[in-house]
């Protein structure tokens, strides 16, 4: 391994700083009114309720690193940039962000969080709540533009019923219906979730072809009669215990035969690639009680132990798009 230099080292404790001028640019919403318009600095922060002076600062850093034009000092944001930052914008990576305005919070608790090895303290309920809402918004802005792809790698087959587990927004069940005409789903999510999700698949025409389960699979166990099932970026949140449990109660869930894919990060046998993994497993740390990224290794035990067989690494992803397959014994 190459020596790091100190300007390197150095860079790495600066990074921070760009990343935190656009996080507030984001949270403050900053690049809706600039989209398709030039703006002074005054206009802005009077569009957006805050202080000229601070604001003027904020805009010329955004300039600085590029998301936003300065010509005689007046303020645009280029078209490109505010297909990705606007809120508005089709696709637009601002949910991302916002949950990322989330994570700033508990990561900046890493430090305690390291002497104690107990989780950041969890945010008030109504500030949970909208990290919530945020969360799902940002799974689904990640997942929308792969989900074909990850369908394509997995291949649904024949199977005639799909139970997507704490399935979100219902991303992935779309996506699997689109590819199979004879696929019925069931999501199972917690009971707002399924409501998120209930909403954004009647807009895209394939509610009908859904039955939403409101549940929690720590507690409840899952309906039945399945031939695939999908649990993705879900057993990062987990101990190796609790997973143990949820591949369980999904095993059950599947008829003999079925089979199971499990999206995650799947790390090397040292946990050290790969890097977005090794730094998820920082992000689990500090937000969960014992929630870890895991090797292939470790993940095929965690199956086995719960029941599964044929357990093989479907797909290897510098990314979280790992993908593990499973099969519930023909004679379960």
């Amino acid at each position: 391994m190459t020596a790091m230099t100190s300007d390197a080292i150095l860079g790495l404790g600066r990074a921070f700083m760009e990343s935190r001028v656009l996080l507030t640019a984001v949270e403050l919403d900053v690049f809706t009114p600039l989209a398709g318009r030039t703006m002074t600095a005054a206009d802005v922060a009077a569009a957006l309720g805050t202080d000229p002076r601070a604001t003027t600062v904020l805009l010329d850093a955004l300039a600085a690193l590029g998301l936003l034009d300065k010509e005689a000092g007046a303020f645009r944001c280029p078209a490109a940039t505010a297909d990705l930052l606007a809120r508005d914008a089709g696709g637009s990576v601002a949910p991302m962000l916002m949950h990322s305005v989330a994570l700033w919070r508990r990561w900046s608790a890493l430090t305690e969080v390291v002497r104690s090895g107990a989780p950041a303290p969890a945010p008030e309920p109504e500030q949970r709540e909208r990290d919530r809402e945020a969360f799902i918004a940002a799974m689904h802005a990640v997942a929308a533009p792969m989900a074909a792809a990850v369908v394509a790698a997995v291949g649904p087959g024949g199977a005639t019923r799909f139970l997507d587990v704490g399935g979100a927004s219902g991303t992935y069940t779309q996506a699997f219906l689109a590819a199979s005409p004879s696929l019925r789903a069931t999501l199972f999510d917690l009971p707002p979730v399924i409501e998120i999700a209930r909403r954004r698949l009647r807009a895209a025409g394939v509610a009908d072809r859904v039955e939403f389960v409101a549940g929690d699979f720590y507690r409840d166990e899952l309906p039945g009669g399945h031939d695939l099932a999908l649990l993705s970026a879900i057993i990062h949140q987990n101990s190796a215990k609790q997973n143990v449990a949820l591949f369980t109660k999904i095993r059950k869930a599947l008829s003999p035969g079925g089979r199971l894919i499990v999206r995650d990060h799947v790390m090397s046998p040292d946990h050290t690639h790969p890097l977005r993994g090794a730094l998820f497993a920082v992000n689990m740390l500090v937000g969960t009680e014992g929630g870890a990224t895991y090797s292939f290794a470790e993940i095929r035990a965690g199956l086995e132990d719960a029941g599964f067989a044929e357990v093989r690494l479907l797909q290897a992803d510098e990314r979280m798009n790992g993908l593990v397959e499973a099969f519930v014994p023909a004679s379960a």
